[in-house]
């Protein structure tokens, strides 16, 4: 797990290390351990390492060789066996990493090697005359990257491209309304800023002088298999391949691996799994908690305890103070690649603190609601009536259009252009029924643009690599093509829970669903609502206009009454956009 950076100039000109220096100084801290750099006449490359396979010198990156030159962010879960397919090829290795293996495997399948790749993964390869940039099928892994006419610039970060200068730091009138609508997701290749765009997940980007060509190289189907299976295959065939992700993710290191245990199902399936072939006595797991407010308790360490009890970890648990989450608010939101509203974001920040001084990877359950259908909307979307458009934005939009040009200045409004997005994804061929077309659209699309990107910031922050079992590709493909209703039996994430009928708590199994709670956030009040007020009040925010002004008013005068229907806070979005741009533009 690292920070990559780099500049491709189409004018001539050698990139100039300064400007490498600054994206790799603004990428140190998702790679602490080691820092270099490659410039070679039109290229220019740069890493900041965080050591956790092959912690030797030789690892070391930019990786060069015959001609090609690597810098690679994330984990290849499958590199030993590659690299056993690779020497029977005639490669030869000079290290034991997944860094080289991702090397040997361009030279021998070029752009395809993305194919071959099992992991999570952004990654750029210079070829003589061309730059092949490359993100995992989930993208779990980010890549941004910024064009002017003598240069491509990419990185880990959109910080670390505005600290080479040079970007379009207006805003996108497209990403601002899926920002305010789609709970803060915009989809690739868009993002918030004009003069940023991303690699979209399961795409590879070839750049031959200024011609930028994409190639979706991967495309999740959810569709039945020809021979149909039974509920109890399913399950067994659900548990011996998420059994098997969370193998690999546990044993591709060289460093030990902990697991972050909030106490809802997920997470705590992980040990269970784990305890199926490890002695757990000696994993670190990891729990944190909030004050309550009268509306919602602020901790789950009711249920990660039991965990704890029945299989003895190594625990770790901590409790923040609402006056710490304000405190520290301003550092969250400086580690934020775009603006993040999901108020766990800071949770995973002032977590990631504490776990990175013990370990440097742990498991986390993120993706395990979308893949199997854990969320209280999908069942009111699958009994709702009308077209696919109406039944999902009715429980998912955080906004309508109609509310959106009353929030935001007349100089960015313009058409529904998240419905249309939304529409055209819901459209997509390979997908049998309604719920097959959200869950697919869930996994490729909004989970990588809110809690997947959340989760890589907030650790990576702090230098601790986050390992997503249940975004294991092959567990993803299998999984999608079970029938939607078995995913929702039992309130949904049925096949989880017949798998941990026999490792876990009732208590944990059956609990109604929870949520990585920082109740401050949700309903503001107290110094959280004058935080955000002097935020929203600001000069800064009166001369961007990005906002009408009444409408911040009303907000600031009963944010209480201004909830999303995922019941999130409408004060809190504006205010977390408005500071993340005085943070990282201003």
């Amino acid at each position: 797990m690292c920070g990559i950076c780099g500049e491709f100039r189409f004018d001539g000109n050698t990139p100039e290390l300064s400007r490498l220096s600054k994206m790799m100084e603004s990428l140190a801290r998702r790679g602490p351990d080691d820092s270099g750099h490659f410039i070679q006449g039109a290229i220019g490359l740069g890493h900041r390492r965080l050591s956790v396979i092959d912690l030797s010198a030789r690892a070391h990156q930019p990786m060069v060789d015959e001609g090609l030159a690597l810098v690679f962010n994330g984990t290849i879960y499958n590199y030993r066996d590659l690299r056993r397919e690779l020497l029977a090829l005639g490669h030869n290795f000079r290290s034991e990493s997944d860094t080289e293996v991702i090397l040997k495997s361009y030279a021998e399948w070029g752009e395809d090697c993305v194919s071959h790749l099992h992991g999570m993964f952004a990654f750029a390869i210079w070829d003589r005359q061309q730059l092949f940039l490359a993100r995992d099928r989930l993208g779990i892994k980010p890549l941004y990257f910024s064009r002017t006419q003598h240069c491509l610039r990419f990185a880990s970060t959109i910080p670390a491209l505005l600290a080479a200068g040079e970007v379009d730091t207006r805003i996108d009138p497209i990403a601002l309304h899926h920002h305010l609508t789609l709970h803060a997701v915009v989809p690739a290749p868009r993002t918030v800023l004009q003069g940023v765009r991303k690699v979209a997940p399961g795409t590879s980007l070839t750049v031959q002088a200024k011609a930028c060509t994409p190639r979706r190289y991967w495309q999740l189907q959810a569709c039945r298999p020809q021979t149909p299976l039974s509920e109890s295959q399913w399950i067994e065939a659900i548990h011996a391949s998420l059994r098997a992700a969370v193998d690999s993710h546990l044993h591709v290191a060289d460093v030990p691996v902990g697991v972050l245990l909030s106490g809802g199902l997920d997470s705590s399936l992980l040990v269970g799994l784990l305890a199926e072939n490890e002695n757990v006595e000696n994993l670190l797991t990891f729990s944190i908690g909030f004050e309550d407010t009268p509306e919602e308790r602020g901790s789950e360490f009711e249920f990660s305890d039991q965990v704890v009890a029945r299989y003895q970890t190594h625990h770790h648990r901590y409790t923040i103070p609402n006056e710490q989450v304000l405190t520290r608010l301003p550092e969250a939101i400086a580690a934020m690649s775009e603006p993040m509203v999901g108020q766990d974001a800071v949770a995973f920040y002032l977590l990631a603190e504490q776990v990175s001084q013990r370990v440097k990877v742990v498991q986390s359950g993120q993706g395990a609601d979308e893949v199997f259908g854990g969320y209280f909307w999908y069942p009111l979307m699958q009994a709702a009536q009308g077209s696919d458009l109406v039944r999902f934005k009715k429980y998912y939009f955080d906004r309508s259009h109609e509310e959106f040009l009353k929030t935001v200045h007349p100089d960015y409004q313009g058409e529904d252009y998240t419905s249309q997005t939304v529409a055209e994804l819901l459209a997509q061929e390979g997908a049998e029924t309604f719920l097959d077309k959200v869950l697919r659209m869930d996994v490729t699309t909004l989970i990588v643009d809110d809690p997947v990107k959340r989760v890589d910031n907030m650790t990576m922050a702090w230098g601790l690599e986050a390992r997503v079992p249940f975004l294991d590709h092959g567990l993803v493909e299998l999984a999608a093509s079970m029938p939607p209703d078995l995913k929702l039996k039992e309130n949904g994430k049925y096949p989880l829970k017949a798998i941990a009928r026999d490792l876990l708590p009732a208590a944990v199994i059956d609990r109604p669903k929870g949520y990585f709670p920082v109740p401050a956030l949700k309903y503001v009040r107290g110094p959280f609502l004058k935080f955000m007020c002097d935020v929203l009040n600001s000069d800064a925010c009166r001369q961007r206009q990005l906002f009408q002004e009444d409408y911040i008013d009303n907000l600031l005068t009963t944010p209480e009454q201004y909830m999303t229907p995922l019941q999130g806070s409408k004060l809190w979005h504006l205010a977390l956009l408005e500071m993340w741009l005085q943070t990282h533009v201003d």
